[in-house]
């Protein structure tokens, strides 16, 4: 599957237990189709005490979503991402407004 997302876009949660929350893609997972955004889809992770981490305990962080329940936002808006070949380059743009992306 093509991912049209990239780390650093924006994002707004469109399904599961975090929908409606926007927030900033951090890591992609190209080979399973997955992403993780900056405060969306928190879990808690228990950590033993060891040389690094000294203290140990319950740390919260964010865990990977399916793209398919993330949907770009251009200007506030959400909307669907294409490609657009704008002379030798080939760009993405917003398929809503028609604007390109980067």
């Amino acid at each position: 599957m093509k991912m049209k997302l990239k780390t650093g876009d924006m994002v707004r949660v469109i399904a599961g237990k975090d929908k409606d929350k926007e927030g900033k893609v951090i890591a992609v997972d190209h080979k399973n189709g997955r992403v993780k955004v900056e405060g969306a889809n928190l879990v808690t992770k228990h950590s033993k005490p060891s040389q690094t981490n000294q203290e140990g305990g319950i740390s919260t962080q964010e865990a990977y979503l399916d793209v398919s329940n993330v949907m770009y936002l251009h200007n506030g808006e959400p909307t669907r991402i294409g490609y657009k070949i704008d002379g030798d380059k080939k760009v993405r743009i917003a398929k809503k407004t028609g604007d390109t992306i980067d």
